[in-house]
């Protein structure tokens, strides 16, 4: 398993680079728009739609998705970054308001519900994956680097120190010791972004300047925090609808959903934040 885990990752990791530093601003967008819809297909089946309802649902994701680029390509920034705007703020609310209560009180809401906080949950990555990709490559890179810094971090700390279980119902082997470990990982990375960001004029040094830096590392802590909501979100919908994985499509890894789950509810988060930063 760990062999075909990292082999698919090596396979997968060439391509997003590739894509992120290389592409056009269009391409870049139907890029992650393709994943975006992929995510929207895993995300009907872990809402376990009917049939037809299932299709319905599919058609809407491509033709809100569809809409969504053209308005990126073709209506120019305006208009767009206020659609952004207003996807990453209704997504700050869900994940900081709703998420955390359907976790809390272990809801499972109907299907067509459950459909509908799917788009929530997609649709305002993809703004941000195209938002921020805009305001640097470099920048977007070290945010979704701080979702891999956390998890491999968890891991190792969860592995080593884990004895107190996070959300045993929802997923078993997360423990507080992880998390803990993750966040303190973030935290020394963000001093060594900070330390770069102080010695070389950078992409990211605007953000670390403020205050030596310390907002900055705070907020990649709560956005930390925001990775193991969005981790244990998707663990949740994949629960209530008997799922191991959101689908089969990465071997070794499961899903597209199930790679980029923490990203879902850190990204709109961020681009939100960084949007008031100039």
């Amino acid at each position: 398993m760990l062999r075909t885990r990292v082999l698919t990752a090596v396979a997968i990791l060439p391509v997003l680079l590739g894509m992120l530093f290389l592409a056009s601003a269009p391409l870049w967008a139907l890029f992650v728009l393709a994943i975006a819809l992929i995510g929207c297909w895993e995300w009907s089946r872990m809402s376990v739609l009917p049939a037809r309802a299932q299709a319905i649902y599919l058609v809407a994701s491509g033709a809100l998705g569809g809409a969504l680029w053209a308005l990126y390509v073709r209506e120019g920034a305006s208009l767009f970054m206020t659609a952004a705007t207003i996807a990453f703020t209704l997504a700050a609310i869900f994940w900081i308001a709703v998420a955390t209560s359907w976790l809390a009180k272990k809801l499972r809401p109907a299907p067509w519900a459950c459909a509908l906080a799917g788009w929530v949950v997609i649709w305002p990555t993809w703004l941000a994956l195209v938002v921020l990709r805009d305001r640097s490559p470099w920048i977007l890179l070290a945010l979704m680097a701080v979702v891999w810094v956390a998890d491999i971090c968890a891991y190792f700390a969860g592995k080593a120190f884990g004895k107190h279980k996070l959300a045993p119902a929802i997923s078993p082997g997360k423990t507080w010791e992880g998390v803990m470990g993750a966040i303190a990982g973030v935290a020394v990375y963000g001093l060594v972004l900070c330390a770069v960001a102080h010695v070389y004029d950078t992409p990211i040094t605007p953000i670390f300047q403020p205050l030596w830096g310390v907002p900055a590392i705070v907020a990649m802590m709560v956005l930390t925090a925001l990775s193991v909501v969005g981790d244990l979100f998707e663990s949740w919908m994949k629960r209530g609808s008997g799922l191991k994985d959101s689908s089969q499509l990465l071997p070794g890894h499961g899903g597209i959903l199930d790679r980029i789950d923490a990203l879902t509810s850190t990204l709109p988060v961020a681009a939100l934040a960084l949007l008031h930063l100039r």
